[in-house]
């Protein structure tokens, strides 16, 4: 918070000591207002927003169309919306520069591409368009989507001000979430597209094999030309001689590569088995690549509905799991709910033995959306922290170095948004995802914008630079 100090001076006898009196007139930064309502730790400074306000009242145009995910190269700050994205200069993290909200991969009006999560490699932006598009009329920029196409899209922004959508991968299971895979030995990346709904062409029950969606879509995108990215295959999350129906559908896709080599799908159940992970490895010596990953096991975490995202420690010796029950809309981190929907569990990521788990110990009333969502960890050498977006219990940081007991370090919670229509009903909001990266965490608020924290706190001393940051993805451990 910047402040202004009005000194007055009152000549007093010499007799009596001089006084001092200070008048103190705030003069909040855009952070600090846009943080006015949220109670959070002494360690923790709001110190830069990128405002992208969304309307809570479901008349007015421009209601929905939410901010989603976040991805980093270099100073510019992408992040994902449910009408394209936006590019922000967070050079100086204080003043967050907006480049430009670009809106024309989904209407503002209506959301048919919805969600948008986002990838960067350079001068590349690779966006997941999650639904069947409608009737004739929907595009991504200059390039038409028919009928019922869902998939990825490949956008040139060379020139920042003015991106330009090169290519469309048509997934008959559409993209509900990304994960890039670097391949640079091959000149090409490769993205794991999770559809997460288990259905197809935006229908109502699960297809058949072929093909199938419970498992991982794999597109190639050769950096020569990327607007040839294609289609590559389908890997399964499981053995191929098993039935389809023991499959899991996948959400967030995890990737360590360096010395670890390991992929972690989170996902949701399937006839034979519950929610948890599903886990490949992408090392030749297993019998695994990046385009044929083999998978290694299934473990259920926690028996919660709807797994979500997976994470891994840098030394890629811990996943960590967490869990979107009800599709995140729903008030499930209240004082009555089950106490394992707002938790994190934490497995051996050789065995997926449970090695510990953790609660957000702040409940939330019943008109906030609320459950563990996107996160990531900390680049550190001995010392696990996790920095998690929670929808609208906000941040939370926490020190699982010992993950028997793991600590809540700093929080940022927001307070409740307040439905236009009914005060009494949920409006969606809160934390997307927040990240760390460079030396400070990124909030992507859903109805606010983008929101930037310093944290004070000696558990982070020492953290690598990365210079980019995918955050589903590692490409390297820190041994």
């Amino acid at each position: 918070m910047q402040r202004r100090r009005t000194i007055v001076l009152f000549a007093l006898a010499a007799t009596v000591a001089l006084m001092l009196p200070v008048t103190v007139q705030a003069q909040q930064s855009p952070a600090g207002e846009a943080t006015a309502t949220f109670d959070y730790t002494p360690n923790m400074h709001p110190v830069g927003y990128s405002a992208r306000q969304i309307p809570l009242d479901n008349t007015v145009a421009g209601q929905g169309s939410f901010n989603s995910d976040l991805a980093f190269w270099g100073n510019t700050a992408v992040q994902g919306t449910y009408a394209g994205f936006r590019l922000v200069d967070v050079t100086e993290p204080g003043e967050p520069l907006e480049i430009i909200n670009w809106e024309d991969c989904a209407s503002r009006f209506n959301s048919q591409g919805n969600q948008g999560d986002v990838i960067i490699w350079e001068n590349l932006v690779i966006r997941s368009w999650n639904s069947a598009a409608p009737a004739a009329g929907s595009h991504c920029g200059d390039m038409p989507v028919a009928p019922g196409e869902e998939g990825v899209h490949v956008i040139d922004i060379s020139d920042p001000t003015n991106p330009d959508v090169i290519g469309f991968v048509d997934i008959p299971c559409g993209s509900h979430t990304e994960t890039l895979v670097p391949d640079l030995e091959n000149d090409r990346l490769l993205v794991y597209s999770n559809s997460s709904a288990n259905t197809i062409f935006g229908g109502s029950l699960p297809p058949e094999m072929p093909p199938t969606c419970r498992g991982i879509d794999i597109i190639e995108v050769p950096l020569d030309d990327p607007s040839e990215a294609s289609y590559l295959r389908f890997e399964p999350t499981g053995p191929p001689e098993d039935p389809p129906e023991n499959f899991h559908s996948c959400h967030d896709t995890a990737v360590i590569l360096g010395d670890t080599n390991l992929v972690a799908c989170a996902g949701a159940t399937s006839a034979t088995g519950g929610n948890g992970i599903t886990v490949f490895s992408t090392d030749p010596a297993m019998g695994g690549s990046k385009e044929d990953p083999m998978f290694l096991y299934h473990k259920t975490t926690g028996g919660v509905a709807l797994g979500h995202s997976a994470s891994f420690t840098w030394d890629g010796e811990v996943i960590i799991v967490g869990h979107e029950p009800g599709g995140g809309g729903g008030a499930r981190c209240q004082e009555s709910s089950n106490p394992l929907e707002r938790t994190f569990f934490y497995v051996d990521a050789d065995t997926g033995d449970s090695i510990g788990q953790f609660t957000i110990p702040r409940t939330q009333t019943n008109t906030e959306n609320c459950t563990t969502h996107n996160y990531n960890v900390v680049p550190l050498r001995n010392r696990y922290v996790m920095v998690s977006g929670n929808y609208q219990s906000g941040i939370s940081v926490i020190d699982f170095t010992d993950p028997t007991n793991a600590k809540e370090i700093a929080y940022a919670d927001p307070a409740p948004l307040v439905n236009p229509q009914n005060p009494n009903a949920i409006e969606l909001g809160g934390d997307w995802s927040s990240y760390w990266y460079d030396g400070k965490i990124y909030e992507s608020d859903i109805t606010r914008g983008l929101i930037i924290w310093q944290l004070s706190d000696k558990a982070v001393g020492g953290a690598r630079k990365l210079g980019h940051l995918n955050p589903q993805t590692q490409e390297f451990n820190i041994n």
